[in-house]
């Protein structure tokens, strides 16, 4: 126990050094997984392999492109439509003061935190991320260049995995399995996803929130996050709501986000998803804290995949530690 503790908190910290690397490889791969498929079908219908993985390229680098363009187009919108709310944030931060005060919360605090708030601060918060988000050219290149490499290769995994197979079965089949569980997570995830981030845009844009695009993408991109990924995409938009149209409006979009995730993503979802990937509710919540933690936000976004890939290889390869198994997935099938 104490060797394979320390062998792990080595292990951590080395991933941890190099996180900078791990993220956009492991993203990378990730998504080469999800449309493989693609590959595939296209090789069986007969068509020579570099078309094949010419195709995939295009679809991965269409889907990543133009996730990147709306992302840093809204950003900037986001950008300046923030300082438009000033007077309106002081205004319902002095109200929320002078409520307060009526339950004998001292009035000069009150007043000290009601004159800190700024919000042409976050206009500049909003402008150094946008800065950075333009920073991150160099890593977007890199990672459109793994993708290539990785779609490249993509047409002989066949191979590659019957000579892994022929040497050592059990990881042949577990990296089979993570594949499999990975691209049903992916494609259901993105599918429903996909749906609320639709639902949700276009329900803003009714109410008359600003930025409904931006919400929605952001809808679509905290659904790979478990647990919190909700919260996080709904705070922005009841924020804005809050500002643009007062406590009804607000109150109004943290409703018809609630059904919405409710139906879609608690009701029909799992359904979907089924055993694919089979992490129970709490190894799920602490998969979160420790991939975020280890290797920053994208580690939060890939907390599944990557908590799969580790069960797999740690835990079904190897036949005297399946007994961990009966900790970390959903349902315990007794033998």
């Amino acid at each position: 126990m104490l060797l394979g503790t320390a062998a792990a908190v080595i292990a951590g910290a080395g991933i941890m050094a190099v996180s900078w690397l791990v993220g956009p490889v492991f993203l990378a791969l990730t998504l080469v997984i999800a449309v493989s498929p693609v590959h595939g079908r296209l090789r069986r219908r007969g068509l020579p392999n570099w078309v094949a993985a010419t195709a995939l390229v295009i679809g991965v680098y269409a889907i990543l492109l133009s996730l990147v363009v709306v992302l840093v187009v809204s950003v900037a919108q986001l950008a300046t439509e923030v300082p438009q709310y000033a007077d309106r944030a002081r205004d319902l931060a002095d109200a929320a003061a002078s409520e307060l005060s009526r339950f004998g919360v001292g009035a000069q605090e009150l007043r000290k935190v009601a004159d800190s708030l700024d919000v042409g601060k976050v206009a500049g918060i909003l402008g150094t991320v946008l800065s950075s988000v333009g920073g991150l050219a160099s890593n977007i290149v890199f990672l459109l260049c793994l993708l290539l490499f990785l779609s490249v290769d993509a047409g002989s995994t066949g191979a590659r995995m019957a000579v892994i197979a022929a040497d050592r079965p059990e990881v042949a089949a577990a990296l089979a399995k993570f594949a499999a569980g990975t691209r049903s997570y992916l494609v259901v995830s993105t599918v429903f996803g996909l749906i609320v981030a639709v639902l949700d845009g276009v329900a803003l844009a009714i109410i008359g929130i600003p930025l409904p695009i931006l919400w929605a993408l952001l809808a679509f991109i905290t659904n790979y996050i478990p647990n919190v990924g909700f919260v996080l995409g709904l705070l922005p938009p009841v924020v804005l709501a809050l500002l643009e149209g007062g406590w009804q409006t607000a109150v109004w979009v943290v409703v018809i986000y609630s059904v919405l995730n409710f139906v879609v993503q608690t009701l029909i979802q799992p359904r979907f998803v089924g055993d694919s990937v089979g992490l129970s509710a709490t190894v799920t919540f602490l998969a979160l804290l420790f991939w975020a933690w280890l290797i920053g936000p994208l580690g939060a976004v890939l907390a599944i995949p990557l908590t799969l890939l580790v069960k797999l290889l740690l835990v079904d390869v190897d036949p005297k530690a399946r007994w961990a198994d009966a900790f970390l997935t959903a349902r315990v099938r007794p033998e």
